[in-house]
């Protein structure tokens, strides 16, 4: 599956199976997503030790430990298999040149910087919620709080994206919310589909630093609550795994 944002987020490919599943050429009706229970985790207290000095060295197969696994989830999530031929996919665009650093970011298939990353992606049904948790490895803590700046920055200048899926063409509104009080300059962000068949499908995604990693934690088709839930759930596991940063 492509990665949307610079973080992990398998998104297009979902939105694409939501969008057309049901004919969304544009002449389907939108059917509300089924209700699905968030993940639950332990959470685990934070690691006081701070972070080493100098740069933090990461493999993909070490982020890949620090992420929520099906185990970690409710019954209902089942794994979502990458899908290597959308990885060349730029379905956002935009003619204002305020979202120039935007569109680039959710084209990206990985954080800027990003020295090792990772993500691992569930889905509850057709019409359920999609779940994708990502890692991006920035080196150090100043790397990590960098991205997130740049990262709001962009959100908070550009109001709205084209998406294109196929034949279709869609108008996304983007707005920063509020953010899920996990890690460490937690940020998050929503994109709402204004126009087409699928009016009013939102995706929502969180953000947060552990030391020298950004933890990412996206939905679509999402219920009130599953956010917050996914992200403290992911942000602990990777606090967890990670706590002795190298």
């Amino acid at each position: 599956m492509t990665r949307l944002v610079s973080f992990p987020l398998a998104v297009v490919t979902a939105l694409s199976l939501l969008l057309t599943a049901c004919g969304g050429d544009g002449k389907d009706d939108a059917a509300p997503p089924a209700s699905t229970p968030t993940p639950t985790v332990t959470p685990a207290a934070p690691d006081a030790s701070g972070t080493p000095s100098g740069t933090v060295k990461r493999t993909s197969a070490e982020l890949a430990k620090a992420l929520l696994e099906q185990a970690d989830l409710p019954a209902g999530y089942q794994p979502e298999k990458d899908d290597p031929a959308g990885d060349a996919a730029k379905p956002f665009s935009s003619a204002s040149s305020k979202c120039k650093t935007l569109v680039r970011f959710l084209n990206a298939n990985e954080a800027p910087g990003a020295k090792a990353t990772t993500h691992r992606s569930f889905s509850a049904g057709q019409e359920g919620t999609f779940l994708d948790f990502g890692i991006d490895a920035m080196g150090n803590k100043d790397e990590v709080a960098y991205l997130q700046h740049a990262y709001r920055k962009a959100v908070t200048s550009c109001p709205k994206v084209t998406m294109k899926i196929g034949a279709g063409s869609y108008s996304m509104e983007v707005e920063e919310i509020s953010a899920p009080q996990f890690g460490t300059d937690p940020f998050a962000f929503r994109l709402t589909a204004t126009s087409g068949s699928r009016r009013g499908l939102e995706f929502t995604a969180a953000t947060a630093g552990v030391e020298d990693v950004v933890v990412s934690v996206t939905l679509l088709a999402g219920q009130d609550g599953e956010l917050e839930g996914a992200t403290e759930a992911a942000v602990a596991k990777a606090q967890q795994v990670l706590k002795k940063g190298a």
